[in-house]
């Protein structure tokens, strides 16, 4: 007999015992045991999907009488047929002829109320797959949810989801409401494609008006069990899946939801349930999968993690409060070093580390505003007395505080309303109003700034930004007062006129920056205590108007008097600095330098409310359009080069580049300066002109502004070999001028991209656009590459020798003549193919110099080489040497960056003798050098870094190496005005520090001390950055400060252990507090950011800081719970209080910690650091061998614990702070990566595939820890997991009894896991 031929008999035989049994009304029981054993004896699995189907298809509709059934529920209550399918199955057939047969359909509700709950004897019981690809087959699942996937996990929840939402689409029809849906009908077969005339299933024979009163009957039994869907344990999870892994048919499922609880006529006579519970049951999620899931590591452990420390307010004060944003102070420290340019948006980076925080920590968004905002004003208060040094700070400071930590803040603000818009448009049902009132992110903005007032110590103002404070103040005084206020009013009045009490603060600043960028309003004025004084003493007229924006923005010329206001006075709206372009665009000769100068002035550098816009529309003028009647042999660009010139000189400032670089403007600048190089670089300088100053310039000079400008932009005087630092290259020291591209064409490929640019292009000016989105190569300069490619290979390799008689050899001889005409030439010799050269070029004059700049800074490394082995072998002293290089540098300024970089190429290569620092030959610091030496130990002692091996003083000569030695004496050449300070001090002194500080001891000391006497004023400064040098050279010395900030960070040597320590511990205040000797003393903080640079072996650095979060969890522990105490919490099971100090507050001070060690990292070596960090250096620590306290009892107990959930926290947030919370960061993309092998890494040593060597308890509260972390903190994350490696994750935290983070951590993770989520959801009966 064939298959087909035994499946058909055995259908007919299931028929005819039913039909006998129909007709004789056999006790249903008694045909339920019969029809089991005839399936048994023909070999049928049981339950059968087969006798399901046939007998649903038997009642429907032929047999639609009281006695199938009750003959089909016997057959689902002894499981001869899947409830399941059978519900399944009645949803097609009778749902949609509810009107027709409304006894069937209460019938079909009787079932799915008894069965529909019964989840657990389905997914155990045997055909539980083959039954649910049944039910798949049957919905058509793909075809409503568009799921591909046959998972029977997952068909569960689409199962139970679809039942749901079909009882509340018939019972919407039911009462005429479906209409009201935006889809205007269900998705699911509510209603038959027959006529319906009448009812006739009604076996009692009675009238129409019991058919209707049980059709109101059925449909308020139907929205009761929709509650009871919600009101069970197992399928409200269930539900709560589909809820947040299918967002968008949720959104249609909760729109037609509400439209039930606000019309429904039956839920409101429903005497279970009312339209307030129903709307309660469907929203809420406590018991769901959210934050507040508590795990068994927990409940030993008291909120190991998912509690914020905010909610430890009672045993925390603010110093632990404001603790919890210490890595946003670090950030904004370490941005401050001038020496270094980023390539991307540090308000960009700034919004993640916020939302990185806010997340982390459980805050509010009022409270992570107020955390940012103390940070920048702590920042700007550091900076109010510093010590002076080449590299100006505090406008760098002050526009991180108003403009960058400003976007950030608006940013945030706007993604989120951003979000809501986007709702609003794909939600047509809801208001537009309704949907942006939900944005709370504006609300909490407001309120952060009202508590601002209580931090008064922060808010005074620098003496260079206190008149724009007080301007701030006065406007909201004469808006209150009655007076229009107007930029125009505010510039073309004397503050003398104001009363005497309108002073004001960087509160004022701050909430005028916001009011700006139209993140508040004017009622700002309005807060309690926000204007001081008796607003109505302001004067109505205002006399002996002055000059300034107004005036140009009425249409007044560009007079000297106009010009000098505007340079010193700030544009105060995006409308003043565009009028400014167009004038610099189409005016005459003299109004477009006039312009040129404006933007250079205080609009670029106090221009905080315009200033990204102020910066994009210089690079714009640096990129002048061709002319459409333009038809020159040469470039057009030619015809620009006063203009150009005095852009280009603008600019040049350290301050002004830095300001660029935190804007993120890099990468355009250097793409609008690499064509200026291109063009002005290939001509002779035949051609000169003169500007208003009475400056004569010429190609060169414009070539040399801008080249010099260029190189500033990435580190080009580092050997390749600096470039390795451990296995990783940290964040910065890898720009070079195609990184610098790439990230501009990338910027440019996003600038029309809705989804990437959507907040900027809200606030972006019309002008600001960029002219050309095309992509840049460096191969569209080939002078510019080949010098680069040439530049390369003298930092790499020592020089090839010159061939007599060439181009260069020619250039070389001419060099070499002007530089040192005034001694016998045949002193310095140029190396050839053909022995050496001195006479050919004796008679040559400075016309056979008259070459393009490209020409002759191929030459130039040639010259040096010449120069340099003279001086060694004494033909040439060292002050001719140095008179030279600087006749070299005065002819063409850009010929420095090839001395800087020559010159430092050939220190790291170690071939020159040394130079003797005597006062003779070369110039001696023996003045000062000692003092230098004992106040870089006080720094250090002063610290708690001590260094026995430092040598102070002693009778050895003083030596620099010979390259070095002219570097510095060239420097020290210089007389320092702002010119000179611009163009070659902020050029050569990252160099020159680089240089001393990897040369042996003293040779950074010495460096200091030369310059410190020629500059006393910056005498703290020198010393400090030399103080660099020793981590340099020494480890431990770094291990020491490193260990400092741990201890100084948590108040470890305070008498408690939560009232001390925190960012004014670690940060300091400035440099008050002086020694006697006039030196500072340093927070450890602020000397870990100025010298973490000098440290090349960052991997060394991951590893110790490592080992030293986990010396401070123990010394954390034995602080604040002593060891008797440490025994009563082993006995004790869930008390929290122990002496002084509670266990939430040591855990509180673990979490700083671990925030502090993981800001280091991302610091020292940004996201390559982090990546090496979680793939590498955690798993190898979990594998080592710790000694004998790995195993031991005490071990075991809470600082293996402590230590397990630091390590958690410490992963969790270098991951956070490199990729960010969200996908919105580019570093983002290398997420999946790194978490998908550290989740193997954990789910191997789960599965004991791995053995581990760290002590078990340490283990067991890394995995619980790190887990909840990311349940709590980064949900979007889990996303990204590899789905088998969860499962495998999940299956060892549930022998571990962690049932609830298992499910937890599948329920966050997407559609992947929600089948292996619901399965365990249903098999623990949670």
């Amino acid at each position: 007999m064939t298959a087909a031929e035994l499946e058909r008999r055995v259908r007919d035989g299931v028929l005819e015992l039913t039909k006998a049994a129909q007709e004789r009304g056999t006790d249903p029981l008694m045909w339920a045991m019969e029809l089991s054993s005839t399936l048994t004896a023909a070999n049928v699995s049981i339950p059968s999907v087969e006798v399901a189907e046939l007998l649903v298809s038997h009642i429907c509709w032929s047999n639609n009488v009281p006695m199938a059934w009750k003959l089909l529920e016997k057959a689902l209550t002894v499981r001869v047929v899947p409830p399941m399918l059978v519900l399944a199955l009645l949803s097609l057939r009778v749902v949609p002829s509810r009107r027709k047969y409304p006894v069937a359909y209460r019938l079909y509700l009787e079932l799915a109320n008894r069965y529909a709950f019964s989840l657990p004897s389905l997914i155990n019981g045997p055909n539980y797959h083959k039954s649910m690809e049944a039910i798949n087959e049957l919905l058509q699942f793909y075809q409503i949810f568009g799921v591909q996937s046959s998972e029977p996990g997952l068909l569960v929840v689409e199962f139970v989801f679809s039942i749901v939402w079909q009882l509340l689409d018939a019972s919407l029809d039911d009462e005429g409401l479906l209409k009201l849906t935006p889809e205007k009908k269900s998705r699911w077969p509510t209603r038959s494609p027959d006529m319906e005339i009448d009812s006739i299933d009604s076996f009692d024979g009675k009238g129409m008006e019991r058919q209707a009163l049980l059709r109101k009957m059925n449909t308020v039994m139907a929205i009761e069990i929709i509650a009871e869907f919600f009101r069970n344990k197992i399928t409200s999870r269930i539900l709560f899946l589909a809820r947040r892994n299918m967002p968008m048919h949720w959104e249609c499922f909760g729109q037609n939801l509400r439209l039930l609880a606000a019309s429904s006529s039956a839920l409101k006579n429903s005497k279970n349930i009312s339209p307030e519970a129903l709307l309660q049951l469907t929203s809420d999620t406590r018991q769901l999968l959210s934050r507040n899931c508590k795990t068994n590591s927990q409940l030993q452990f008291h909120a190991i993690t998912a509690r914020s420390p905010m909610s430890f307010s009672g045993q925390c004060n603010g110093t632990v409060r404001s603790a919890l944003w210490l890595p946003i102070d670090l950030y904004l420290e370490d941005t401050m070093d001038g020496s270094q340019v980023r390539a991307t948006s540090a308000a960009e980076t700034l919004m993640g580390l916020v939302k990185a925080l806010q997340a982390l920590n459980l805050t509010s968004w009022q409270d992570a505003f107020l955390g940012l905002w103390i940070a920048a004003l702590r920042l700007v208060q550091r900076e109010r007395n510093s010590v002076e040094g080449p590299v100006p700070r505090l406008d760098m400071c002050v526009c991180m505080l108003l403009s960058i930590a400003t976007l950030a803040v608006v940013n945030i603000v706007e993604e989120e309303e951003n979000k809501l818009i986007i709702e609003a448009e794909r939600n047509p049902m809801s208001q537009r109003k309704d949907i942006e009132s939900k944005g709370k992110r504006r609300q909490d903005l407001v309120l952060s700034l009202q508590r601002l007032d209580d931090f008064e110590g922060l808010l005074t103002p620098p003496p260079p930004v206190s008149a724009l404070a007080n301007q701030a103040a006065a406007k909201a005084m004469m808006f209150l007062s009655g007076v229009t206020v107007d930029s125009g009013h505010l510039d073309g009045m004397s503050l003398n006129e104001m009363p005497l009490n309108c002073s004001g603060n960087l509160r004022h600043l701050i909430v005028e920056s916001c009011i700006a960028r139209n993140v508040l309003d004017t009622s700002a004025y309005l807060w309690p205590g926000y204007v001081k004084g008796r607003y109505n003493q302001v004067p109505r007229s205002i006399s002996g108007q002055m000059p300034g924006w107004s005036s140009l923005m009425k249409g007044s010329p560009l007079t000297p008097p106009i010009v000098n206001a505007l340079v010193s006075t700030p544009a105060s709206s995006l409308a003043e600095i565009e009028r400014l372009y167009e004038i610099a665009v189409s005016g005459t000769d003299n109004e477009k330098i006039s312009a040129a100068t404006i933007f250079c002035g205080a609009s670029i550098i106090r221009g905080w409310n315009v200033q990204e816009h102020t910066g994009l529309l210089i690079i714009r003028l640096l990129s002048p359009a061709v002319p459409t009647n333009f038809a020159g042999t040469e470039s057009h660009l030619i015809c620009h080069a006063p203009f150009l010139h005095v852009l280009l000189a603008g600019i040049s400032s350290t301050d002004c580049i830095q300001i660029l670089s935190l804007h993120g403007l890099i990468p355009q600048l250097a793409a609008a300066l690499m064509p200026i190089c291109e063009v002005f670089g290939s001509c002779a300088p035949n051609m000169s002109w003169n500007l208003d100053t009475g400056e004569e310039i010429s190609s060169h000079a414009v070539f040399s502004n801008a080249f010099t400008l260029l190189l500033k932009l990435w580190r080009f005087d580092q050997p390749p070999l600096e470039h390795v630092k451990g296995d990783v290259t940290p964040v910065g020291s890898h720009l070079t001028p195609e990184y610098l591209l790439l990230v501009r064409n990338s910027q440019l490929a996003s600038y029309d991209d809705p989804l990437k640019n959507q907040n900027n292009t809200k606030r972006a000016s019309r002008l600001s656009c960029p002219s050309s989105k095309e992509p840049i190569l460096l191969d569209s300069f080939p002078k510019l590459k080949r010098w680069y490619r040439q530049h390369q290979e003298c930092i790499a390799s020592t020089l090839s020798v010159l061939v007599r008689g060439n181009p260069v050899h020619h250039i070389v001889e001419a060099l070499l003549n002007m530089m040192f005409k005034k001694i016998n030439r045949g002193q310095v010799q140029t190396p050839t193919t053909s022995g050496s050269s001195s006479s050919s070029a004796s008679g040559t004059d400075d016309s056979s110099l008259k070459l393009p700049a490209w020409d002759i800074l191929e030459a130039v490394p040639f010259v040096l080489d010449a120069a340099l082995t003279a001086c060694a072998h004494g033909r040439l002293s060292p002050r001719e040497l140095t008179t030279g290089l600087k006749d070299l540098a005065d002819f063409l300024p850009a010929s420095v960056a090839t001395i800087v970089s020559y010159f430092a190429a050939e220190v790291t290569r170690g071939l020159w003798k040394p130079a003797f620092m005597n006062g003779t030959d070369w110039p001696s610091p023996a003045a000062n050098l000692s003092m230098v030496e004992q106040q870089i130990k006080k720094i250090l002692a002063a610290t708690g870094v001590n260094v026995p091996c430092l040598a102070v003083g002693g009778s050895s000569p003083v030596t620099l190496p010979l390259p070095l030695a002219a570097l510095v004496s060239l420097t020290i050449t210089y007389k320092l005005d702002k010119a000179t300070t611009g163009r070659l001090i902020n050029l050569v002194g990252p160099a020159l520090n680089n240089l001393g500080v990897g040369c042996p001891w003293p040779s950074m000391p010495i460096i200091a001390a030369l310059w410190a006497q020629k500059v006393k004023r910056w005498s703290d400064f020198l010393v400090f950055s030399a103080s660099q040098t020793v981590f340099h050279h020494n480890n431990d010395a770094i291990v020491q400060l490193l260990r400092v900030c741990f201890s100084t960070a948590i108040g470890l040597n305070s008498s408690s252990l939560a009232s001390r320590g925190g960012v004014g511990a670690l940060m300091g205040h400035g440099f008050g507090s002086h020694f006697p000797g006039g030196m500072s003393a340093v927070a450890p903080g602020i000397l870990y950011l100025r010298v973490r640079r000098a440290v090349t072996n960052v991997m060394f650095m991951s590893e110790e800081i490592v080992s030293l979060l986990m010396q401070t969890v123990k010394d954390i522990a034995d602080s604040g719970l002593p060891t008797e105490q440490m025994e009563k919490l082993k006995k004790t099971k869930y008390s929290m209080k122990y002496g002084q100090v509670s266990l939430a507050a040591a855990m509180t001070q673990v979490k700083i910690a671990a925030s502090l060690g993981a800001s280091l990292i991302w610091i020292a070596g940004g996201a390559n650091l982090v990546q090496s960090l979680i793939k590498e250096t955690l798993p190898s620590w979990f594998i080592s061998d710790h000694g004998s306290d790995a195993n031991s009892e005490e071990s075991g107990g809470m600082i293996a614990m402590l230590g397990g959930y630091a390590l958690a926290c410490f992963s969790l947030f270098c991951g956070v702070f490199a990729w960010g919370v969200d996908s919105v960061s580019p570093a983002s993309k290398r997420r999946h990566i790194v978490l998908g092998k550290h989740f193997e890494f954990l789910a191997s040593a789960l599965d004991g595939k791995i053995s581990l060597g760290c002590n078990k308890a340490t283990w067991r509260a890394y995995v619980t820890g790190y887990a909840s972390l990311m349940v709590s903190c980064t949900p979007k994350w889990m996303m990204e997991v590899d789905v088998e490696a969860l499962k495998r994750v999940s299956k060892g935290l549930k022998q571990w009894n962690e049932d609830e983070l298992a499910l937890a951590l599948l329920g966050i993770s997407g559609i992947g896991a929600m089948g292996a989520a619901a399965e365990m959801i249903i098999e623990t009966a949670f």
